[in-house]
């Protein structure tokens, strides 16, 4: 059987390369606006986070998503992203990997 390729993208936290299903995607779209695309199928500019809630906190003290996007991004979407890696972490460690 044909081994399959595993898409790869970059964590803009960590700056290491991971599969893409062990992301989440980060998507600005055309009227600036900043949002979670689970999916990962959303139009946009798009960047990769990992499941690593250290790092999204992180982030928030850096302001690192503000540097990517290249705009002032509030506190309540950290906190959102934060509360969304944190739940895709335990639910990944409850479940084990659903790839």
């Amino acid at each position: 059987m044909k081994k399959r390729k595993i898409p790869m993208r970059r964590d803009i936290l960590t700056n290491e390369m991971r599969p893409k299903k062990a992301l989440v995607r980060i998507v600005r779209n055309s009227d600036g606006e900043i949002s979670l695309d689970p999916t990962g199928k959303k139009p946009g500019r798009g960047a990769y986070v990992s499941l690593d809630p250290v790092a999204v906190e992180q982030a928030k003290a850096k302001h690192l998503l503000d540097k990517t996007f290249g705009q002032r991004i509030d506190a309540e979407f950290y906190d959102e992203l934060y509360a969304y890696v944190d739940h895709q972490k335990a639910r990944q460690e409850l479940f084990g990997d659903q790839g």
